[in-house]
């Protein structure tokens, strides 16, 4: 009986943009069951292991070459943790596989973090990431920074990552809209990178694949330019990978390229995922592992006996405040009896006149 295949076709590319003198981004694509790394600077159709695959943007800063420096020692660090951890994995659960790329983040900031304190010409480079596991039908996303990822299903571009930028704190919190957000001058801020901190909060989240999805990755030069309907309609009707990573780089260039620009593309196939005619459409779904603090987001993804559930999370809603208890009355002060002041006030004045008259 033959096992149901998941087959992926890929492409990456990157651009320095039309203002910066250097590329700071980098990208990696590669095979968790034979540790090869793909260029796929051409499209490329790989078949998903029983490990599965990688996907990988990063966004280096820091000035100089720190930046680059930064972005490639994450996209090694993550490969190499996975390969070290997750290929020599006895436990093969999704739930193992969830938490090794989140693990493969982590140690990838430590090792950034590492290198920066130890070489000061460094000090303070740092890198958004935006990881990917495939594993059979399941997509994992790893996410620190603003790099993002997006879904294409059903001629529909949905993005899958929140930025952890302040603009999305505040969307999050209904002080701004995504459309004011898009516009700020603010929305380059961002609340997490790779390496400045050594201890870090990754973003895990949780994807059911269908047929004909297709994940975009990139940076933020290209989604500061992209609108998310453009990644959809650019992606409909550009079927060659390379080509449509190609398109939307020029795209961004076209609209001033002012950061390097990388994206990578996969459309994912098979007899080995379900069809996309009746699935829900995309979301943000945050992964909920064992031990981990309950989730605040719109849905959390928990694993039981027998698959993943996907639940709306539990509202708590905060106490009512109390209200504030009544002052004490203040004690009244007797007034003194009429007979008394009437009296004072016939002193004072005799002796008023007393005084004038002498």
């Amino acid at each position: 009986m033959t096992t149901p295949s998941v087959h992926v076709s890929v492409a990456g590319r990157t651009d320095v943009g039309r203002t910066r003198e250097h590329n700071e981004d980098t990208y990696l694509v590669a095979d968790l069951s034979t540790g090869k790394l793909c260029d796929a600077s051409e499209a490329q159709v790989c078949h998903i292991g029983p490990r599965g695959s990688l996907f990988m943007v990063a966004d280096g800063m820091g000035g100089a070459a720190a930046g680059e420096l930064a972005s490639a020692l994450a996209a090694e660090a993550i490969h190499q943790h996975l390969m070290k951890t997750w290929a020599a994995e006895s436990d093969t659960s999704r739930e193992k596989f969830a938490f090794r790329v989140r693990e493969a983040v982590e140690e990838a900031n430590r090792q950034i973090h590492a290198h920066a304190k130890a070489n000061p010409d460094v000090r303070g480079m740092g890198t958004t990431v935006t990881a990917a596991g495939v594993y059979g039908s399941d997509l994992y996303l790893a996410q620190i920074g603003d790099s993002r990822a997006y879904m294409v299903r059903r001629g529909v571009a949905t993005q899958l990552t929140k930025d952890q930028s302040l603009t999305q704190r505040l969307v999050d919190a209904g002080e701004m809209t995504e459309e004011q957000a898009e516009k700020s001058e603010r929305k380059n801020i961002i609340l997490q990178a790779l390496g400045p901190d050594p201890n870090i909060r990754v973003d895990l989240t949780y994807e059911e694949l269908r047929r004909g999805d297709v994940l975009i990755l990139c940076s933020d030069g290209l989604s500061g330019q992209v609108k998310r309907e453009e990644f959809a309609e650019y992606a409909g009707r550009i079927s060659d990978l390379a080509q449509l990573c190609s398109a939307l780089i020029d795209l961004a260039n076209t609209r001033g390229g002012p950061d390097n620009i990388t994206v990578v593309a996969a459309r994912f196939d098979g007899d080995g995922l379900p069809l996309s005619a009746t699935a829900p459409e995309p979301g943000h779904h945050v992964v909920q592992l064992p031990g981990d603090e309950p989730a605040e987001e719109d849905f959390r993804v928990g694993f039981q006996t027998g698959g993943i559930r996907v639940q709306p999370r539990k509202v708590e809603l905060p106490p009512l405040p109390q209200p504030a208890p009544a002052p004490e009355p203040r004690p009244l002060r007797p007034r003194p009896p009429v007979g008394l002041i009437g009296a004072a006030i016939l002193l004072a004045a005799a002796l008023l006149y007393f005084l004038i008259t002498r």
